[in-house]
């Protein structure tokens, strides 16, 4: 899934360019990077970029090796249900029995082995339990920014690695109830990854959401006879519910099971999070390109095209320099680079900056 504007990342992330297709972790982009990742368990041929329209041909150019009918732009934007279920109908029309994997284009994962090592086991459990498999995060620390997993027991074991039954999926936490899901060690962040057989995931959509089904139904047998994907997404598009795979069907589910990751994850949601990624000097300052420090600290600093930036005395900043906008901003309000950018959007002479 590769959708999505990532505005907390702008100036770098715009809505034809948003966060996926930026190298803001790593010299590569994060979408190229999470093909990479998967390239020695799926083959090339194998793969299917659910985007929007407007970011298309920028997907294709940033993944030479896909055909075009390997990106899919959807007119609208429907949330995850929708892209789950046109994916589901579009594996389907290539093999009915097949297993596939939803993963999100924009998270950093730096232990490719172990990240496939999970990956192959929760392909197994979803062959082997018909049920719907998620990849649980083990917490680090208590955080009200992601959603929860609750773990119950062991349903099976593939090769030494327990799956789990899932009691239930809790959206973003306060502090004190995020603390005590981690003190007990039955919760684990939710990632947004999921794996199921065609038949089963085709089923939940028929159970949980019979509207998006009759829609998803209409463009199945339409690539049936013959009717160009495009022209049946713009017809059936404009009627489906905006939400969550999530909602739609994982919170309803009874036949949910998790994998526990045994690698590093981090989605990157702001620019406070590369702090994470990137060496920091005797001060605690971070840098992407030219930057030079004079007694500061704390800061987050990004430059692009040998633009040098210097900072002299200032701290806990964010300063990310493009060829045409510039970002300063202090850490404890990087929350609000959300307005600016809708404040932008609304601008007569700034909207094309979005």
């Amino acid at each position: 899934m590769a959708g999505g504007r990532g505005e907390r990342f702008w100036p770098k992330s715009r809505s034809t360019r948003p966060k996926h297709l930026q190298a803001i972790v790593g010299e590569k982009t994060m979408l190229a990077q999470t093909v990479d990742r998967v390239a020695t368990l799926v083959p090339s041929e194998n793969l299917l970029i659910i985007t929007n329209a407007e970011q298309r041909r920028a997907v294709l150019e940033n993944l030479p090796q896909l055909s075009g009918d390997q990106v899919v732009g959807e007119p609208a934007s429907r949330d995850t249900a929708a892209a789950v279920g046109l994916a589901t109908v579009l594996v389907q029309a290539k093999d009915p029995n097949a297993v596939y994997a939803i993963l999100p284009a924009d998270h950093v994962i730096h232990d490719g082995p172990a990240y496939r090592e999970v990956l192959e086991t929760a392909f197994s459990a979803a062959e082997e339990t018909e049920s719907l498999v998620t990849i649980g995060i083990k917490p680090t620390e208590p955080a009200t920014e992601y959603g929860y997993v609750q773990a119950g027991s062991v349903k099976t074991e593939i090769m030494g690695t327990p799956v789990y039954t899932v009691q239930r999926f809790v959206e973003k936490p306060g502090l004190q109830t995020a603390l005590s899901y981690v003190d007990s060690g039955e919760y684990f962040w939710n990632a947004g990854m999921f794996i199921w057989k065609v038949s089963v995931i085709d089923l939940a959509l028929r159970e949980y959401t019979p509207n998006l089904y009759s829609e998803l139904k209409k463009i199945s047998d339409g690539i049936a006879a013959g009717t160009s994907l495009e022209t049946l997404m713009t017809e059936a598009y404009s009627s489906l519910e905006k939400i969550s795979v999530d909602f739609a069907i994982m919170e309803k589910a009874q036949n949910v099971v998790m994998v526990e990751s045994a690698f590093d994850w981090d989605d990157v949601g702001t620019w406070p999070a590369i702090e994470r990624h990137y060496p920091e000097d005797a001060f605690g300052n971070v840098k992407k390109g030219d930057v030079i420090f004079k007694e500061s600290a704390d800061n987050i600093i990004v430059s692009e095209n040998g633009h040098l930036i210097t900072v002299i005395g200032a701290n806990a900043l964010i300063v990310v320099h493009t060829d045409d906008a510039t970002l300063i901003c202090h850490k404890d309000r990087a929350e609000e680079i959300k307005a600016i950018v809708k404040e932008l959007g609304e601008s007569e002479d700034f909207k094309h900056l979005v």
